[in-house]
């Protein structure tokens, strides 16, 4: 019987950067073809490559061409199934007209570091441009320095000083949503709040605080969700149990849905006893029932907006945000019943 014999491990972008005596993501700069590279740096760079065979594949087909025709998206496994598909589908239906793949990499947590492996993996692999559909509070120096040299679009998410901001102000949708509320005649407005390491979440919280201060009306306790269903079904039994609850915002439409079966499960009607007003208008919320009062945010459209400002910049018509906060009413909102 012949013993297999172990196959030589393939030099790393790691080898060259110990070869070069520079960082993997100077390697990284170099064979992308980056401006921020010195000449000399290039020079060395390159003759580590030949030295111990490193295989560059897409980096190289960069370097020769300029581009690789791919773009990188970064993603959190978590928070909203159908808002993370739509962004996707858009960024891909966009990337493939203008002839880019796609490269995507999911990360499990709002955590830096795993924020920084996902850029700097997809930095490796070549990628002429990111799209981060992650809502990173805080961002840092690796964060900066990679999205610095390759063009960045965020949709809502991490905003680095290099990146451009894509989305609705979500501080106005809060406001929208709040007021909306108080039009229809109700005297308080309590939240369901999205998670609170997530930026959008701290600014619809921050619009309707800002919204019922302006109206003389102390907010009350906010009740902090996940995003998902079963969290806004959580708070919606607290709610339940509050018999002078008239009216909700609601952060996200899959918590909306929640909170509207908890109401029903403890007798009370949405929106005879409680209005419900949220924020997405994903596919589901005109065709649940109540049908889902919501301020709208196109997915897609961002996600294909994010692609042409990446390819063409100011050229591509894409305003920034991409566009403005607007409300969709349906049937969960209702003026308060009079006692």
């Amino acid at each position: 019987m012949t013993e297999g014999v172990e196959r030589p491990r393939q030099p790393s972008m790691a080898d060259v950067a110990r070869t070069a005596g520079v960082s993997a993501q100077t390697v990284s700069r170099a064979l992308r073809g980056s401006p921020n590279v010195n000449p000399d740096t290039r020079r060395r760079v390159l003759a580590a490559v030949e030295q111990t065979g490193y295989r560059f594949n897409s980096a190289a087909r960069a370097l020769s061409s300029g581009r690789s025709h791919t773009l990188g998206l970064v993603l959190l496994a978590s928070g909203g199934y159908y808002s993370r598909s739509a962004v996707t589908a858009g960024v891909e239906a966009a990337a493939g007209e203008a002839g880019y793949a796609v490269n995507i990499a999911t990360i499990a947590a709002l955590d830096t570091g795993l924020m920084e492996r996902s850029l700097s993996k997809l930095a490796d692999q070549g990628v002429d441009g990111f799209v981060i559909a992650v809502p990173l509070i805080s961002v840092t120096p690796k964060m900066e320095d990679i999205t610095r040299d390759i063009p960045t679009v965020t949709l809502d998410g991490s905003r680095t000083a290099g990146a451009r901001v894509l989305g609705i102000d979500q501080q106005e949708a809060g406001r929208i949503a709040t007021q909306h509320l108080l039009d229809l005649g109700h005297r308080q407005v309590w939240h369901v709040s999205g998670p609170d390491e997530w930026i959008e979440a701290r600014q619809r919280r921050q619009g309707w605080q800002e919204c019922l201060t302006a109206a003389g009306i102390e907010p009350p306790p906010v009740l902090e969700g996940d995003w998902s269903p079963d969290s806004g079904l959580r708070q919606g039994q607290i709610i339940a149990m509050i018999p002078e609850v008239t009216a909700v915002f609601v952060a996200s439409d899959e918590m909306a849905f929640g909170v509207i079966r908890a109401l029903r499960e403890r007798g009370r009607s949405v929106p005879e006893d409680v209005s419900i007003v949220s924020v997405d208008d994903i596919a589901l919320a005109a065709y649940c029932s109540p049908s889902l009062t919501t301020v709208r945010q196109d997915f897609y459209r961002y996600g294909a907006a994010a692609v042409a400002l990446l390819l063409h910049g100011d050229e591509a018509g894409v305003d920034q945000p991409a566009g403005t906060a607007s409300l969709s009413v349906r049937d969960s909102t209702a003026p308060p019943r009079r006692s």
